[in-house]
């Protein structure tokens, strides 16, 4: 009979181990949104404040992904 008491205590423990991760990791995900909302914002102000220094600063960057992705084809 006490074969299965002790299962269950095991049971009860693993599930509550499990529960407590689940826990701390919806705790990380809602920390991971609101830093990355955080972020997002951030980038908009900027790119509303310096819109051309934006575009040009993608403008280089294409270019140079494109210069290295025509390097790396050639080869």
């Amino acid at each position: 009979m006490e074969a299965p008491n002790r299962i269950d205590t095991e049971k009860g423990e693993i599930k509550a181990k499990l529960e407590n991760v689940i826990e701390k990791a919806k705790e990380v995900c809602e920390r991971l949104q609101d830093q990355t909302t955080a972020a997002a914002k951030a980038t908009d102000k900027t790119i509303r404040e310096h819109p051309y220094h934006a575009l040009g600063i993608a403008f280089g960057l294409g270019v140079l992904i494109g210069v290295l992705t025509a390097r790396s084809r050639g080869d």
